[in-house]
């Protein structure tokens, strides 16, 4: 395939903020939506970070705003007067009544529910862009039965055949040829346990998926494993409403299941870390996808509600995850952590983000050719 020019600077910034802006702001009205069902009263919402651009002040008295960095967004729940979420002296000093109205006047379980909300609202949104995508174009229906061997493959040189299907491979159940190509596209050059169904008779053998290097239309390669077999036939099946949610739900397991094998190849070495990306990566994506027509782009965005809502779940403290892990263990202990172990479970937290964005950020400027890249 013959690259293509990539899009400008003003489509990519514009792609971007398509992207992120909404997808930050469903995110923050998850927290902020939970906390009215509570009744906890939201001081700040605002998208971005930073000196306020823009913004206008409700008849709740919550300031919704606009800010400079826009690389995220927060909630600022009455009672918040630090990360760690500690009752401030202010705080103690406050009437019960309005003590109860505050993030910290409200039961543990309240307070996990907040928290939660944020990253399960971008999970929501992309199984229902998902769904909807199911709904009107319906689904490519394959079984994991093969119809055609591509000779000198990995395959062959294993000894599979027309007609054979496959069962599991590298201990992953498969129940369609879309499966297959997921199993063995994460896995290049990886030994994985290949289990087929001949005539009734199970086999079990072992594959190691050749590396095979794909490239898009505007020259973004990705490394990817290769079995080289094809589907006996492949139908588009109809959904309805129902079966078009559950197709949304499945593909986005999917997704954060590659994504979870993803980072697990990366930490143990099977995969470069240079594969990580970042703001700058995104931003270009977000370009591509934009000038690839509108499909490619909702598709896109649910691409990354997915993974927002997924890395916010990771439990390292300032992430939403992180905040969950410490509910969970005051649950354990019935009691809160320490100030003085919130204090260092935050700061820690917020080095481990702050240094891993500076990397995946040197990692995109590599990726546009900037610092001798």
């Amino acid at each position: 395939m013959t690259p293509i020019h990539a899009p400008g600077l003003l489509i990519t910034l514009l792609g971007f903020a398509l992207v992120l802006g909404p997808l930050v702001f469903i995110h923050e009205l998850g927290h902020y939506l939970a906390g009215r069902l509570f009744g906890v009263r939201a001081d700040v919402f605002s998208i971005g970070f930073g000196q306020e651009l823009v913004g206008w002040t409700d008849r709740r008295g919550t300031r919704w705003k606009l800010s400079l960095l826009p690389l995220g967004g927060y909630v600022q729940f009455a009672g918040d007067s630090n990360a760690a979420g500690q009752p401030s002296a202010e705080w103690l000093a406050l009437p019960a009544d309005e003590r109860a109205r505050t993030m910290q006047g409200r039961p543990l379980w309240q307070r996990a529910i907040i928290v939660l909300a944020g990253p399960v609202t971008n999970l929501v949104a992309a199984v229902l862009i998902i769904a909807g995508f199911a709904l009107a174009y319906g689904t490519l229906v394959a079984p994991p039965v093969v119809g055609l061997v591509s000779p000198g493959s990995v395959a062959q040189a294993v000894g599979v055949r027309p007609g054979d299907r496959i069962v599991s491979i590298g201990g992953t159940t498969i129940d369609s040829f879309t499966a297959i190509r997921m199993a063995v596209a994460t896995h290049p050059g990886e030994h994985l346990e290949l289990v087929i169904d001949r005539a009734g008779q199970r086999i079990v053998t072992s594959i190691v998926p050749a590396v095979k290097t794909e490239s898009d239309q505007f020259g973004n390669s990705e490394k990817i494993g290769f079995l080289g077999v094809g589907p006996a036939y492949v139908e588009r099946h109809a959904l309805g409403p129902i079966g078009a949610l559950g197709e949304g739900l499945s593909k986005t397991r999917d997704i954060i299941a590659m994504t979870v094998t993803g980072l697990q190849q990366i930490v143990t070495g099977h995969r470069d870390v240079h594969e990580l990306g970042g703001p700058i990566r995104i931003a270009r994506y977000s370009g591509e996808q934009l000038v690839s027509g509108w499909q490619s782009f909702v598709g896109f965005i649910a691409l990354i509600s997915i993974n927002l809502g997924f890395v916010n779940l990771l439990p390292i403290p300032v992430l939403d995850g992180g905040h969950l892990l410490l509910f969970a263990i005051e649950a354990v202990r019935r009691k809160p952590v320490s100030q003085r172990a919130m204090e260092l479970a935050f700061g820690t937290g917020l080095a481990l983000v702050v240094a891993l964005m500076l990397f995946v950020t040197f990692n995109d400027a590599g990726s546009l050719k900037l610092f001798g890249g």
